[in-house]
């Protein structure tokens, strides 16, 4: 079986104009139509049968092996910007205000779209494959919706994987491990009440600044004190607003707090949630004032399955080299709805190594920007995944 990163290479100056494309022409979430109209023109073009409207903008593409039927695999690549303003000077800069591919999905899917070409030009698999490119990963669960829409149904794959660039990696190399890879990501907003008044007579008042600031040192004994030391959990209180602002001498009458709660197993988000809502209406009460807590659920867990993540570090081992392939890593606490593909079907996450780029920093940062020299990287290995995973009889 040869590596397709090689096939791939031929044409990896038509894959980086259109990356460079797809930066510069952000979307957010559910509002991707440019770039759905992209994919779809590249994937109907190469002759690959294409469905689209699952969770609105959605593209799934169908190509079959050399025998079809039988088993299928998923490959899914993200498609959403995040809300940022793009600082860097760079020719294919964002040229949509305040939205920017700073998290390298410009460079998913196209890779995704690289290995979609190579599957159906050389066709070397029996099944299907299935390339599925799904809108807002960074807000909207767009994964949750494509598979409550019937993503598996209408297209069975048994197994699905999905690459992550990641800048802390060097290029050439991949990490997969079995189990956790990204936390379950939650919000919490507390309202606390107070009584507002004179800032020189805070005795005829009830600060609910002071309150809400016991609640934000309170919250941190549920990492130090409540959960295991051996288990993981991250409580951050990101934001904090009064009802008065921009008042030297008033005390408000209310503080809202803002944040996000990461864990890795479902009995610790459980008991984060529950020690939250004890520990601010218990501060609150015994300072005298009331606290409000809204604890919303977001992404779970991404949690690779064992055998398909040996798999694809056995396949990245062949692609790579086994010097490559990390398998011992400590898992991120950042989140990925992902999640909810690898709930309805077995798969792994996979992180591809892209640092060294020219733009030389972590994801999210505004002047982020994708390596393009790891796209035939990138995609040679998602073909391997199918090329391995439905073998030539």
């Amino acid at each position: 079986m040869g590596n397709p990163v090689e096939h791939i290479r031929r044409y990896q100056t038509e894959l980086t104009a259109l990356r460079r494309d797809l930066h510069a022409h952000p979307e957010l979430a559910f509002e991707e139509a440019r770039t759905a109209q992209r994919v779809a023109d590249q994937l109907a073009g190469w002759g690959i049968e294409i469905h689209r409207g699952l969770a609105k903008t959605g593209v799934v593409g169908i190509i079959p092996g050399r025998k079809p039927g039988g088993r299928a695999i998923g490959l899914r690549a993200d498609m959403d910007c995040l809300p940022m303003h793009e600082t860097a000077a760079r020719p294919h800069k964002s040229r949509n205000a305040g939205r920017m591919h700073a998290c390298g999905h410009d460079g998913h899917t196209t890779m995704l779209l690289g290995a979609a070409r190579y599957l159906s030009e050389t066709r070397q698999f029996d099944g299907t494959a299935y390339v599925i490119f799904q809108p807002a990963e960074e807000h909207g669960g767009g994964a949750n919706v494509m598979v409550r829409e019937g993503l598996f149904e209408r297209f069975p794959a048994s197994e699905v994987y999905a690459l992550h660039n990641w800048p802390g990696l060097p290029p050439g190399q991949i990490a997969v491990r079995a189990g956790p890879v990204l936390a379950a990501a939650d919000e919490i907003r507390i309202d606390v009440r107070g009584t507002g008044g004179h800032a020189a007579m805070p005795h005829l008042t009830v600060d609910p600044v002071v309150v809400a600031a016991h609640i934000i040192t309170a919250l941190q004994t549920i990492a130090s004190r409540n959960v295991s030391p051996v288990d993981a959990v991250v409580v951050s209180v990101c934001s904090m607003e009064t009802s008065q602002l921009g008042t030297f001498n008033v005390i408000p009458d209310g503080v809202k707090l803002v944040g996000t709660v990461r864990t890795f197993r479902p009995e610790t988000q459980a008991l984060a949630e529950r020690r939250i809502r004890e520990i601010a209406a218990a501060v609150a009460s015994g300072l005298g004032a009331s606290a409000q807590v809204e604890y919303i659920r977001g992404y779970p867990a991404t949690v690779n399955t064992p055998k398909e993540a040996e798999f694809a570090a056995r396949v990245g081992g062949r692609i790579f080299g086994q010097d490559n392939v990390v398998r011992e890593f400590d898992p991120t606490m950042g989140g990925e709805d992902f999640a909810y593909m690898l709930q309805a079907r077995p798969g792994a996450y996979v992180l591809l190594g892209q640092g060294g780029g020219a733009s030389g920093c972590w994801l999210h940062n505004p002047s982020y920007d994708f390596n393009d020299e790891v796209i035939p990287l990138g995609a040679g290995y998602l073909a391997a995944l199918a090329e391995e995973a439905l073998p030539l009889a």
